[in-house]
């Protein structure tokens, strides 16, 4: 094994890509339906990858995907420099918490996104 990217299924693409870019990230790829709007986009910061697909385009398929935004799933996310990028991004974003050196040493702070979705950056300082 080498890298996992989660597949994140959403609502509005276009706003998940817009606060997404928030983060620094950048689509890499995208699917357009036959309409020509997108259905699914590849988002990259780094060597971190996410994608974003819609609820919509899986429609009438893989009935065990949850068809409502957030849940028990919490994005851990490794970083060089966190303090700046909290600077950069603490008034942009809902920050759950703020930045806090945790027991094994990381230097982490906490956002949800506008999906429910809950990302942690950590660096190990």
């Amino acid at each position: 094994m080498e890298t996992i990217a989660p597949n994140i299924f959403v609502d509005d693409l276009n706003a998940t890509v817009e606060f997404y870019k928030l983060l620094g990230f950048t689509v890499v790829a995208s699917v357009p339906d036959e309409q020509g709007n997108n259905i699914f986009v590849m988002m990259q910061n780094g060597t971190v990858i996410v994608m974003f697909q819609t609820f919509r385009s899986i429609e009438n398929t893989l009935p065990a995907i949850s068809r409502q935004n957030g849940g028990s799933l919490l994005l851990y996310i490794k970083m060089k420099n966190i303090r700046a990028f909290f600077e950069q991004v603490k008034g942009k974003v809902n920050v759950l918490t703020g930045l806090e050196k945790t027991f094994y040493g990381a230097t982490e702070f906490s956002i949800v996104d506008i999906n429910n979705y809950m990302l942690t950056f950590a660096e190990d300082e």
